[in-house]
């Protein structure tokens, strides 16, 4: 291990994040022991252009092929754009990248789980050790290879001072929510995670296909339309909703809720979409061990006015954006991976049966140098 990761006490970790939704690349600075949080540094943003979004749009699900190399190539060039001013002066420099990597297929009793992006080549091209493919050990082991980012949640949760459970709530282009008790030190012990079911995704593909945009913006359209009860009450007829955590799933999943709205006016579609992902987190949290005090709210999903109104009505506790707590929504994911890169440079445990189903707590990821 190289002197930097050999040192004692906090790093300060970069980390990098693609989410299911395919905006773009997060990038945010962590400093951070891979147990606890010492502070948060500097954040980046990089969108994908529509050409790129639809370069990687179409080598969803697919495992190999030109597809899924070109969708490889728009990985690495922006994840090289939106990390190299980050490497720091020496009063701050960056001691290791966590990369994520975009991924394309989800199918842990499969196939596995594919994230394109070569954590090789971005450490040679930026100079800086690199911990990627974080999924895979955890997947042959027999876990769901996801979610990964509870750890981290049990960190955050610990950092603001939390006494009581709360939940995690995670709206991206898939939901997912993890329960912590910030009473209990253990994160393998403090947490369970899971998937809820679909989000973002769904509502950004209608409005897509019917030439509004790139998502919802605010909620607006969704808030202007009227919900079709019995399509959502179809939709959480699901296996899935019934079938008792940790489980995850693929974006495309639940790729058939698309056509349950396909003859809806486009408003009322929006609003049946939104409807069924604030269903979806309401059957989740039945699921939790106890009633959390709070459920706080980070990705794109927070800013969906129609989802966040949603959620307020239907759950049993208070909901909020992450932002009253003084977390970054916007950067959550990438702040956890850049947590995660230390841990599994130190050997700790990424994930635990509460939260991928893996047999026992495992360490993950694997490390490269430039």
């Amino acid at each position: 291990m190289g002197q930097s990761l050999a040192k004692s006490g906090p790093l300060r970790a970069l980390g990098a994040m693609s989410g299911t939704s395919l905006d773009g690349v997060d990038a945010a600075v962590v400093l951070t022991d891979g147990i606890t949080i010492s502070g948060f540094g500097p954040s980046a943003y990089h969108p994908y252009s529509a050409d790129q979004r639809a370069i990687l749009a179409a080598a969803l699900g697919q495992w190999h092929g030109p597809a899924v190399q070109a969708a490889a190539q728009v990985v690495q060039q922006a994840h090289v754009h939106a990390l190299g001013g980050f490497q720091g002066g020496a009063d701050a420099p960056i001691d290791l990248l966590g990369f994520h990597g975009q991924t394309l297929a989800h199918e842990p009793r499969g196939r596995g789980s594919l994230q394109i992006g070569d954590g090789a080549a971005l450490a040679r091209a930026l100079g800086l050790p690199v911990v990627w493919d974080f999924r895979s050990n955890d997947v042959a082991a027999g876990g769901e290879g996801a979610p990964l980012a509870p750890f981290f949640h049990h960190a955050c949760a610990r950092y603001i001072g939390a006494t009581a459970p709360l939940v995690f709530l995670n709206l991206g282009g898939v939901g997912n929510l993890t329960y912590v008790d910030p009473a209990i030190v253990d994160p393998a012990q403090a947490v369970l995670a899971f998937d809820t079911g679909p989000a973002n995704a769904p509502i950004n593909d209608l409005m897509q296909a019917r030439g509004l945009g790139a998502f919802d913006r605010g909620g607006v359209l969704a808030a202007s339309g009227r919900v079709d009860g019995a399509l959502v009450d179809d939709f959480l007829a699901a296996p899935f909703f019934a079938k008792p955590p940790p489980k995850s799933l693929d974006r495309n999943d639940f790729a058939d809720v698309s056509a349950r709205v396909f003859d809806l006016e486009t408003a009322d579609a929006a609003a049946t979409l939104t409807a069924m992902a604030v269903a979806s987190v309401r059957r989740g949290l039945a699921h939790c061990p106890a009633p959390p005090a709070q459920v706080l709210v980070t990705g794109g999903g927070r800013l969906n006015g129609a989802l966040m109104a949603g959620l307020a009505a239907q759950l049993p506790c208070q909901v909020a954006a992450i932002e009253s707590v003084g977390l970054d929504g916007d950067m959550l994911e990438a702040q956890a991976f850049a947590f995660l890169a230390v841990r599994a440079a130190r050997g700790l445990p990424l994930s635990c049966p509460a939260t991928t189903r893996v047999p026992r707590p495992l360490c993950g990821g694997r490390l490269d140098w430039p």
